[in-house]
């Protein structure tokens, strides 16, 4: 398959959620309490609901800026691509990228929605679907088929979370972010029967319940003095211990239809996690007393999770010992893992590596996420005009050069600093209770 033939979903980007979003969202007696993005005498433009203050890491927007600029210093709104919080920019560099379609994770809320959960129920159910209504109307509606809608949960009450699932479901919402460890909020485990109701709407629905790493707020850092890098190589870590925490539990023998996403967690290590879980079946069930209807763990595996990957070339290789109706893509706009503009170039190349066939080619980079997320943008777009060649020949002339955005650059001793403050914070353990 040429490069400009491939068409491309990508199932994990990232919003940067706009200063207007919750604008005539709210009944009128929430409204002077919502959530505001705030302009501070530094420059930098910060969320701050109540007495919370939500920064924006460097981190988080970086895409078309230059490497020297990454890191974790303050930054506004005007130091950042527009196309991060702006859906009609967002457009163009999608199109400069050749990305037919996206899954938008949020940010400020948090992966799992925990900053709505207020001492007033009716005022966080209240900002949970603001929320969602702008996502899905708003930034989804702006341009159907060009995005897949995601919901965020009602993470602190699995009754009215389930609600909620059956209310966007409604809307054409079938992609619902969640913890990777609700246990590590303060809410109850995977294993606990408390969230059965959630597990029978999303069932019900054919909701995906996408667990993106670093959604329990933990971030993987052995200690406040490891460098930063020890972090960042980390990070998909979390979503191994997800993998196997759900995949033993008890939830997919009672609700057989659950369909999970492992957002942003690659696909490389799966082939030794299957093997793993087969010999600790074959080892340990006569005393564990895990039964799987006569199933090896790894056939489950491949019946209910779904799996992506930004760059993961051996992952790529090792696809018919992972599933190849297991995979999809991720762009991971504007986070620092992703190769957007260049995307379609490090994707082909992998694939001309591996000799991938082009039935295998369009599963992993659009017919899986179809498929999984309910999600048909050919009912908008044609075909010819969806491919990665099409798509870009449509943005001709837009700006995705690198060029330096800072007003100020911080030099690295104080962003390791700055680092070293936020793994202490995060090493508290400090967690919300239900």
């Amino acid at each position: 398959m040429l490069r400009d033939d491939m068409i491309m979903i990508s199932v994990d980007d990232h919003i940067i959620e706009p200063p207007d979003m919750f604008v005539g969202r709210l009944p009128a007696k929430y409204q002077a309490d919502a959530p505001q993005l705030v302009h501070r005498e530094d420059g930098s433009d910060v969320w701050v609901f109540r007495d919370i203050v939500i920064p924006n890491s460097a981190l988080n927007a970086i895409a078309g800026r230059p490497k020297e600029e990454y890191g974790l210093e303050p930054q506004g709104l005007d130091e950042i691509r527009p196309g991060c919080y702006d859906v009609h920019e967002r457009i163009k560099d999608m199109n400069a990228c050749g990305l037919l379609a996206s899954m938008n994770f949020p940010s400020f809320p948090g992966f799992a929605g925990r900053l709505f959960v207020t001492d007033d129920v009716d005022f966080s159910l209240a900002l949970v679907r603001a929320y969602n209504d702008w996502h899905i109307d708003e930034w989804c509606g702006a341009y159907p088929g060009r995005f897949i809608p995601m919901a965020t949960p009602v993470i602190w009450d699995a009754e009215l979370c389930a609600a909620e699932v059956r209310r966007v479901a409604e809307k054409g919402c079938h992609s619902l972010t969640f913890s990777e460890n609700p246990a590590g909020m303060g809410f109850p485990s995977f294993h606990d029967e408390y969230w059965n109701p959630l597990w029978k709407a999303l069932c019900d629905t054919g909701t995906v319940l996408s667990v993106h790493i670093g959604s329990s707020g933990r971030i993987a850092v052995p200690s406040v003095d490891s460098p930063p890098d020890v972090m960042i190589t980390l990070q998909p870590m979390n979503i191994v211990s997800a993998a196997a925490d759900l995949l033993w539990s008890r939830v997919l023998k009672d609700f057989p239809d659950m369909k999970i996403a492992l957002s942003e967690g690659g696909t490389g290590w799966i082939p030794y996690f299957l093997e793993r879980v087969d010999r600790t079946f074959e080892t340990h069930a006569t005393w564990t007393l895990q039964d799987f209807g006569g199933k090896l763990p790894s056939e489950v595996f491949r019946e209910h999770f779904l799996t992506c990957f930004i760059t993961d070339s051996l992952g790529i290789g090792l696809r018919h010992e992972i599933g190849v109706d297991n995979i999809t893509w991720e762009c991971d706009y504007p986070h620092s893992d992703s190769l957007w503009p260049d995307a379609p170039e490090h994707l082909d190349a992998a694939m001309k590596k591996w000799n991938v066939p082009d039935d295998e080619i369009n599963k992993i980079t659009y017919e899986n996420a179809m498929r999984w997320f309910s999600f048909d943008p050919f009912r908008h777009i044609p075909r010819e005009q969806a491919t990665v060649g099409a798509l870009r020949a449509a943005a001709a002339g837009h700006d995705v050069s690198v060029k330096p955005r800072s007003r100020q650059i911080v030099e690295p001793a104080v962003k390791l600093e700055q680092f070293r403050m936020r793994a202490r914070a995060a090493l508290s353990g400090a967690t919300p209770s239900r």
